[in-house]
């Protein structure tokens, strides 16, 4: 009975998954062609993999909806009503939210790579280090003295940086 009442939503919603897990693996795909040619590692390229999946399910809920006959109108209401408990919560992790969204951006844009030494122009506490490793939420920087140093994504952004010496991690190596 189920499937004789919905046998063309069902139809739509099996195209539109198979469109979608295609979709999904060119934008996959593509991510990773442009990680390993900036030199990413494949931490941070599986981490933004993820994102891209995660963005594509919601894109796929959210039709999901319309095909099977939800109206705008009902949508609307829902979505108000989500959005603002949501916007209630999103207000109070900001900062985390910040840093996630500066880590996507620094997946495409940051000139360094780890293992290169930085000099970060902070009035307060400037800091020269070498990018140990670069996540999600900060990147892990460490300085001559060996101290570890983590430092949030989002400020990264806001601060003049200097390249101080490119792959300065592997010539320590080689001097030991």
């Amino acid at each position: 009975m189920f499937l004789e009442t919905y046998q063309s939503e069902l139809i739509i919603s099996a195209s539109l998954l198979v469109l979608l897990f295609i979709i999904r693996a060119i934008a996959n795909t593509i991510i990773k062609k442009i990680g390993r040619k900036s030199g990413i590692n494949e931490a941070r390229i599986h981490l933004i993999c993820r994102y891209a999946t995660v963005t594509l399910f919601l894109i796929w809920l959210l039709l999901e909806t319309f095909i099977f006959g939800a109206e705008l109108k009902d949508l609307a209401l829902v979505f108000s009503s989500v959005f603002a408990v949501i916007g209630i919560a999103l207000f109070a992790i900001w900062s985390i939210l910040s840093n996630i969204t500066s880590g996507v951006i620094m997946f495409f844009s940051f000139p360094y790579k780890v293992g290169d030494k930085i000099q970060i122009h902070d009035k307060d506490f400037p800091i020269e280090a070498i990018i140990e490793d670069i996540r999600a939420f900060q990147l892990h920087l460490r300085q001559d003295n060996g101290d570890l140093v983590t430092y949030p994504n989002n400020l990264i952004l806001q601060k003049a940086v200097t390249l101080v010496e490119k792959d300065a991690i592997d010539e320590g190596a080689d001097a030991i």
